[in-house]
């Protein structure tokens, strides 16, 4: 299989390599030759949605293209997958304010405390009902070292037989679902207490929802809110049927990427997605931008919460020694950020002495009570009221929180701001080095509609450009696209998603946790390497057999014939190069066991990891 693996590795990155070449002028020919009727449907689902499935298009021909995309742009106008919701249900903390949340999954340490006596029950009520839940269930008169875990009341052994005990143990997959079913809802705290936390990490993927967040809850109560984010983001990827909004979804955060394990954002990210963020997907700009700006998310990733003007600029400061050592100062980092990342682009005409005036402005702006899931507010005693000069516009002294408000309105309407967010579109939607042109139009739809940002993805969607030779198949499929187009592309069902995340994060792309304030790139050179594709192949061959955990698929869908079974998967006919190497690949399974076929999710992963559906 190895030498499979090499013939699909040299296509994999001549096809990166071209993807991701710089073109010159006279390259951009590609883009004014257009496509069939067949492959502009096809086209509009690969960048539109996270990958077509099933019936996908023969229901756009259907409907007809256009109306199609026109539904997409206007989601509100679409019913949304019922299995969807029935999905996100029990994935309660996306519904939370970060307060709540932070009252909901009481950390560990605290509910050590309290088990102790050495610290009272939470004042608020839901806290305190989340910490008394398994406190009563703990044995404090125990001595057990700081660095281990309470022993439970009830050890495993009273609630289950020896045999059962076993198969907690060292059971099968379908020895533990039937096991964790068979419990009593009553015995479940219990239980789940009584297990040590290795063992309550094997029974995650046997376990209904309800019990894995218990499960969860028991080991390390916040690792609850991170699961809730990764299960929600690929259970809307791969069901909604408002696939162009979950798509721009991912784009936005990226765009505006906060990182979730910084601090007190594992709390805030999920209010910051839902209200910051998928809002204003294809609305104004300056409401996005407005959105993430005021959001405790972005305030304490970037460090704003904590930018305060120096006492000799701030009039309400107290003077004196003291009052300068406490002081924390102006913390320049969202400053750069907004402008380089969010409205600019590095090329966009500011100086340093900008970023240090509009830094100067979002003083102030603040989190009231950061570490218990607290809101926005403006301080006006820790802005700095004085005159301040961004981009050649003088905002007066005197201001406070409108000071930042300005800078946001002249970020935004900004010719700069036009440009790079209609490049930072294109490139996403259309091809890693998008025609200048297309640029261009996009940038005139952006200033014309003082930002509106479904009129100019209308502008691109309608262009030439974008149903063109030039970006059809031209983009590689980051790791999430790939994970997430595979499973819509076999209609596997998934039962749990966390194995899916975790297979992101081992390839690079952990849900929610980009360390630098870029957000994970879409650009093909980013991902694509001869180990990424052994990666992919690797899952796909699972995938295919029905072998990788919290999914479920009949691999007997798949017709006999190779070449089929690709067209099934590919939704369009393989390249050459694609069922040669299958062809190797059968001829290999038939030389190691000629008396039994090749089984049919062999071909399935294969194609899988092929070069062909790494492409959209």
């Amino acid at each position: 299989m190895r030498r499979i693996f090499r013939h699909l590795t040299g296509g994999f990155v001549a096809v990166a390599c071209l993807a991701a070449s710089s073109p010159h002028a006279s390259d951009y020919s590609k883009f004014t030759k257009g496509l069939s009727k067949d492959q502009e449907i096809l086209h509009a689902l690969d960048r539109l949605t996270f990958g077509p499935r099933p019936g996908d298009i023969a229901m756009v021909k259907k409907m007809g293209l256009k109306k199609w995309i026109d539904l997409q742009l206007h989601p509100g106008q679409i019913p949304e997958n019922p299995s969807l919701d029935v999905r996100l249900k029990p994935l309660e903390s996306l519904r939370m304010t970060a307060a709540e949340t932070v009252a909901t999954y009481p950390s560990q340490q605290l509910i050590r405390a309290v088990a102790l006596g050495k610290q009272q029950l939470p004042d608020d009520p839901v806290a305190r009902a989340a910490v008394e839940r398994q406190v009563q269930r703990l044995d404090a008169k125990r001595q057990v070292a700081a660095d281990q875990p309470l022993e439970p009341r009830i050890p495993l052994s009273d609630l289950l037989t020896q045999e059962q005990v076993r198969i907690v143990r060292s059971g099968t997959f379908d020895q533990r679902r039937a096991l964790l079913a068979s419990l009593p809802d009553w015995t479940s705290d219990d239980f789940v207490i009584a297990l040590n936390q290795n063992q309550r990490n094997q029974l995650l993927p046997a376990a209904n929802p309800d019990l894995r967040r218990k499960l969860m809850l028991a080991n390390r109560p916040e690792q609850v809110v991170a699961a809730d984010l990764d299960e929600g983001k690929l259970f809307r990827a791969i069901y909604s049927d408002r696939q162009l909004e979950e798509v721009l979804t991912d784009f936005w955060y990226n765009h505006f990427n906060v990182d979730m394990g910084k601090g007190a954002d594992q709390f805030f990210v999920p209010s910051y997605e839902r209200e910051a963020i998928r809002p204003h997907v294809l609305g104004k700009f300056r409401e996005l931008l407005e959105a993430t700006a005021t959001s405790p998310a972005m305030l304490f990733y970037l460090d704003n919460w904590q930018s305060q003007a120096p006492p000799a600029a701030n009039p309400n400061a107290k003077n004196g020694k003291q009052a300068a050592k406490n002081a924390r100062g102006l913390n320049e980092n969202y400053a750069r950020e907004l402008m380089e990342l969010h409205t600019l682009g590095v090329d966009g005409g500011y100086t340093q002495q900008d970023i240090v005036e509009v830094a100067r402005c979002f003083t102030g702006w603040t989190i009231d009570k950061p570490n218990q899931g607290g809101s926005f507010t403006f301080n006006a005693k820790t802005h700095d009221k004085g005159e301040k000069t961004v981009l050649g516009v003088t905002i007066p002294a005197g201001g406070g929180q409108e000071d930042g408000e300005k800078v946001l309105d002249i970020l935004a309407r900004h010719p700069s701001t036009a440009k790079f967010i209609s490049r930072e579109l294109a490139q996403r939607f259309v091809a890693d080095n998008p025609p200048p042109a297309l640029v261009d139009r996009m940038a005139q739809t952006f200033q014309a509609s003082d930002g509106d940002i479904r009129g100019v993805l209308t502008t691109m969607l309608t262009s030439p450009e974008f149903f063109s030779q030039g970006a059809y198949h031209a983009k590689v499929k980051t790791p999430f696209e790939m994970i997430v187009s595979a499973v819509r592309a076999t209609g596997a069902k998934v039962d749990y998603a966390m194995p899916l995340a975790n297979q992101l994060s081992t390839w690079g792309e952990p849900l929610y946790r980009k360390l630098e304030p870029t957000g994970y790139s879409n650009l093909s050179s980013e991902w694509i390497n001869s180990s990424a594709l052994l990666d992919r192949m690797n899952f796909g061959l699972q995938l295919g057999q029905n072998h990788f955990q919290g999914l479920q698929l009949e691999p007997k869908k798949f017709p006999t014939n190779p070449t089929a079974t690709a067209k099934q998967l590919l939704f369009v006919d393989p390249a050459h190069q694609t069922l040669t190497a299958i062809d190797k690949a059968l001829k290999e399974q038939k030389k190691k066991d000629p008396k039994h076929p090749a089984p049919p999710g062999l071909v399935a992963g294969l194609v899988i990891g092929s070069p062909d559906f790494q492409r959209r």
